[in-house]
């Protein structure tokens, strides 16, 4: 009796060691840590390849400590979505996914080999159809860029790169896609259009036809297919588009708006009351934010012109030294802007 007794006190002895262990080693680990662009619209980010990451965190568990890189110098040197964990550096959203599966994150585990293969092939699907029509929609269509997709971020970049960041990002989207698409005889953007919408409008109808009546693509549970999906389809939903084609296609196919809807209800309902609940804040109590938010509109006025010099020197390759270069003359302009006003 009184062996087992002193038997049982080291058995407890050993569990509240490892235990403690476990707690030590849980809290001595870095956390993960995402850099995507900001949320708006309803959404935890407007950018597509920020999205995909974003959801698959939620289906797998992962937590992230997710950083805006809104109004940071990031804007323009950080290739999104970016994580970083003990060290390491991962980019790209099919990268960042299988960086999450090797630290034991998956939201794929319960697929079969076929379903598996289905995912890939629908992702490659994703890419090729859908992908162009979504660059064009947001960054080649001129309503939309002048009118949307340049003001938003042109406002949540620093100064001088809010004159920068969009024209960059518009040219690449421009080039991706006609790298991709413009075969002959189709050799200019407005012969590619067509070709891109149609190609866009007959991968929703395939991807709505496989969801069918179902929640998420392989039943009731999400997985990485279900990310791609939602970070494609997404902003194309919930953007305030001037001119939306694609979105008007998209707003006839019910199950894949309700899928999006699903998704963001389940998991993104408390991160979006916080952005809001964070944005009236500062609404009520910082005027110095509406104030350089007048000034940043006042601003924007003059990009046109500073765009295009800009421009040149990205077309030259511009170096390190030409960007120190054009930042400090940009920031000699902005400080007589700033004594004007």
């Amino acid at each position: 009796m009184y062996f087992n007794k002193h038997l049982l006190w080291v058995k407890v002895l050993s569990w509240r060691c490892a235990l403690g262990c476990c707690c030590m080693h849980t809290n001595m680990a870095e956390p993960m840590e995402l850099l995507c662009w900001g949320g708006d619209w309803d959404l935890p980010s407007v950018h597509s390849d920020s999205l995909i990451v974003l959801a698959y965190a939620k289906f797998s568990g992962a937590k992230l400590a997710v950083k805006s890189i809104d109004w940071t110098w990031r804007t323009i040197t950080a290739s999104v979505p970016q994580l970083h964990y003990e060290g390491s550096t991962v980019t790209e959203p099919a990268q960042i996914l299988n960086f999450l599966r090797k630290q034991r994150f998956n939201a794929d585990y319960e697929l079969t080999a076929k379903q598996g293969a289905d995912t890939m092939a629908y992702i490659a699907l994703l890419e090729e159809k859908l992908r162009p029509a979504l660059l064009h929609t947001f960054w080649v269509d001129a309503e939309n860029y002048v009118n949307l997709t340049r003001p938003w971020f042109t406002s949540h970049s620093p100064f001088p790169l809010n004159f920068f960041v969009p024209g960059r990002q518009a040219s690449l989207a421009l080039s991706r896609i006609l790298l991709t698409k413009a075969e002959s005889p189709l050799l200019n953007i407005t012969e590619v259009e067509g070709k891109i919408y149609s190609e866009a409008k007959e991968c929703l109808n395939l991807l709505s036809h496989r969801l069918g009546n179902f929640h998420f693509f392989f039943g009731d549970t999400p997985t990485s297919l279900d990310a791609f999906v939602f970070g494609h389809i997404a902003p194309l939903i919930k953007a305030p588009l001037p001119s939306g084609q694609l979105q008007k296609h998209l707003n006839q196919l019910d199950n894949l708006c309700q899928f999006c809807n699903t998704i963001l209800k389940n998991y993104f309902t408390d991160a979006s009351a916080e952005k809001r609940m964070d944005c009236s804040l500062m609404a009520t109590h910082d005027p110095v934010d509406a104030n350089l938010q007048k000034l940043t509109q006042l601003v924007n006025k003059e990009s046109n012109l500073i765009e295009k010099v800009l421009a040149r020197f990205a077309d030259s390759h511009l170096n390190l030294m030409s960007l120190e270069i054009a930042v400090t003359w940009l920031n000699v302009c902005g400080h007589c802007f700033f004594t004007m006003y």
